[in-house]
């Protein structure tokens, strides 16, 4: 019997310090808030946040939570039972920023940081055999060729002229694979067409159509779309060296059906330019404009970007462009609030409630992504998400996570 307790307490423990740890992990080491921001962390019994004394001017304890006084920097100490420090945190505290919201659909076009894999197939050889040169090499569908013998690669074309001047040698391939540089030999395969293969599919550039979501003026910054751009072969956000930033041209819309998410189908051939990009995170695209007036609109529409705590449940509106280059408003509902979500882009769930939006595209749709949603007169995020069993439904990132990512290219 006391064997049995012993173990239970043994497990129990054990579980006890692996709920700690997560809980220390999941706090950053570093993070950017704006003035009057609440900090939030998800804490455990005997977690308590407090500030050095070299700061005590610049954040102030509040509860759980820190409230920025004035723009800055500073340092927060997490600690257990006010004793053992666990972690410091440097915070930068920037000055609240006022946006325009912009709503427009945009074409977007990026170009890789070296070549994407996105496939592998087998090679028919100038022997009539099958090969894998890939095999065991370590290099998968995801990764991103940088190199092949020490020439960088930046397009398939250099990839694959690079191969070809090996004259069947075996190449030394640098590579990404989960934001750590590796390196591997592949022997390529001749083919009957006189030509040398990796067996490896790439891809160096990709193109869409989505939302622009605000323009900052002061820093010349533009955000769009809330998550990020992906591979639709491997799912990975696309590492980018470049990209820009087009107008478009609508060519139709496919309404949303339960289990069937909608579209927007626009060219981006033949466009005006709006300016360039130069980041491609999980919580959208960012970069800067150049041709102002391409976005139309109207510079005297400032608003100040909303805190967490100044967001409500209720009633609120998306501002959208349907029409080519004619934004309109339509209602939504916030229905719940992720106040502690710094992770993902799902901060709050919302729901379509315009009957004309409805009846366009049947809720949200792909291509709305980046409608800015706007409540009691400030910017307070974008649409990114439709649960695809209800159009009408769906999610947006906050506002002030999206700021934060632009103030990162200036």
């Amino acid at each position: 019997m006391k064997k049995t307790i012993t173990k239970l307490l043994l497990v129990f423990l054990l579980m006890v310090i692996y709920a700690y740890t997560l809980a220390i992990e999941s706090i950053p080491n570093n993070i950017v808030i704006f003035e009057g921001e609440n900090i939030a962390f998800k804490t455990l019994l005997g977690m308590e946040i407090k500030t050095d004394v070299e700061t005590m001017e610049t954040i102030s304890n509040y509860n759980t939570n820190t409230i920025s006084e004035k723009s800055g920097k500073a340092t927060i100490q997490v600690s257990l039972f006010d004793n053992i420090t666990l972690k410091d945190v440097k915070v930068d505290i920037l000055p609240r920023s006022k946006v325009i919201p912009v709503g427009n659909i945009a074409g977007v076009k990026l170009y890789t940081s070296g070549v994407l894999v996105v496939g592998m197939s087998e090679i028919e050889g100038i022997d009539n055999k099958k090969h894998k040169p890939y095999e065991n090499t370590g290099i998968k569908e995801g990764d991103t060729i940088t190199q092949i013998n020490n020439r960088e690669i930046s397009s398939t074309e250099e990839l694959m002229e690079t191969v070809n001047q090996a004259q069947g040698k075996a190449v030394t391939i640098k590579y990404i694979q989960s934001e750590e540089t590796k390196e591997c030999s592949i022997e390529p395969v001749k083919t009957t067409n006189n030509e040398y293969k990796l067996g490896l599919w790439v891809r160096d550039s990709a193109a869409g159509v989505g939302t622009v979501t605000f323009y900052e003026p002061s820093t010349k910054t533009f955000g769009a779309l809330g998550h990020g751009i992906t591979d639709i072969d491997t799912e990975e956000l696309i590492n980018i060296a470049s990209g820009e930033f087009v107008t478009t041209r609508i060519l139709n819309i496919t309404k949303g059906e339960s289990g069937q998410p909608g579209k927007i189908q626009g060219t981006v051939e033949n466009q005006r330019n709006i300016g360039k990009i130069y980041k491609n995170s999980k919580f959208g695209i960012y970069g800067t404009v150049e041709n102002l007036a391409s976005l139309n609109i109207d510079t005297s529409k400032e608003m100040e970007v909303a805190l967490r705590d100044e967001i409500q449940l209720g009633k609120a509106k998306i501002l959208c462009s349907l029409d080519n280059q004619k934004v309109e408003e339509y209602e939504i509902e916030i229905e719940k609030i992720y106040k502690e979500n710094n992770y993902d882009n799902k901060s709050m769930q919302i729901k379509i409630t315009d009957e004309r939006l409805l009846e366009k595209t049947g809720g949200i749709i792909q291509g709305m992504s980046g409608s800015p949603v706007i409540q009691n007169g400030k910017f307070v995020g974008a649409v990114t998400h439709v649960l695809v069993n209800n159009p009408q439904e769906g999610y947006a990132v906050f506002g002030d996570i999206m700021l934060k990512q632009s103030k990162e290219i200036q």
